[in-house]
């Protein structure tokens, strides 16, 4: 006879939405690592990015690992010597666009069961803190900021 306990079940099920697994972060990074080598090293035969230096900032995992979502942001001269910023979305299609042949290499340095899909998106996290620098460097909110400070050092005072 089995006997059911009253404690409630602590498994993952049930409970709200959880952050990925130390599995899929590690998995991640080891992609994020191996692919950063490879763009380095090969020459990619796709005109978008030719010249272009590219920083692999986040690769994300899906529970399976079987795909990958790395997060990208190009830093060189784009196409006919434009600048990289110009480009972003004719690169990021050039990155997809040579994906098979990236997750062929990566298959070559990484030891995973599987080799995952790669998808690749432009990370706009970079865009997102140089709005927030141009924002802090505003007169108007600076003098915000240096007043809140003084506001916090004179209750640490008290």
């Amino acid at each position: 006879m089995k006997r059911h306990s009253d404690k409630p079940h602590s498994g993952k099920s049930g409970g709200g939405p959880t952050g990925p697994s130390q599995r899929q972060l590690r998995a991640g990074e080891l992609i994020r690592h191996a692919l950063v080598d490879i763009l380095r090293e090969e020459e990619l035969q796709d005109e978008a990015l030719t010249g272009v230096t590219i920083t692999v900032s986040e690769v994300r995992m899906s529970p399976d690992l079987r795909h990958a979502v790395c997060f990208v942001e190009p830093l060189g001269a784009g196409l006919a010597g434009q600048a990289a910023g110009q480009n972003v979305d004719e690169i990021i299609k050039g990155l997809n666009r040579v994906s098979k042949f990236l997750r062929g290499r990566l298959g070559r340095s990484i030891d995973m069961k599987f080799t995952p899909d790669l998808k690749f998106l432009h990370d706009e996290s970079f865009g997102t803190a140089a709005y927030m620098d141009k924002l802090f460097l505003d007169p108007r909110v600076r003098q915000d900021t240096e007043r809140r400070l003084s506001d916090v050092a004179d209750e640490d005072e008290d």
